[in-house]
């Protein structure tokens, strides 16, 4: 089996377990030069808030998309929307990653600025 396709596997896994949890999901995105963050809905149907390197308020402030700085920077950015938004109780959708790195940096900074989860 592929790395992504062991990726997804461990995604689908996680995003049916929150689901039946019935809360709002902090999925995370990585790839080798930038990093994503969006707030969905119960259904899955809706983002209400989204943040990532990719972004020019954000892009501009980052020398490097993919590094621990850029993604506490991302993380920061998603619990200050979401607060704004009346958003505070998600589920970490990690998208099938290893929490460590980029993904842990980018959970710490969005807990440390409003976000429980």
């Amino acid at each position: 089996m592929s790395n992504k396709l062991s990726r997804v596997r461990r995604a689908r896994k996680t995003r049916l377990k929150i689901a039946e949890l019935g809360v709002k999901r902090l999925v995370v995105f990585k790839s080798n030069s930038h990093i994503y963050a969006q707030i969905i809905d119960e259904a899955g149907a809706l983002t209400l808030v989204s943040a990532s390197t990719a972004d020019k308020t954000i892009a501009d402030s980052v020398k490097n998309g993919g590094n621990v700085e850029a993604a506490q920077i991302v993380g920061k950015a998603i619990a200050e929307k979401a607060t704004a938004a009346g958003i505070t109780n998600v589920a970490f959708d990690r998208s099938g990653f290893r929490f460590h790195g980029r993904i842990k940096a980018l959970a710490d900074a969005a807990r440390a600025n409003g976000l429980v989860f």
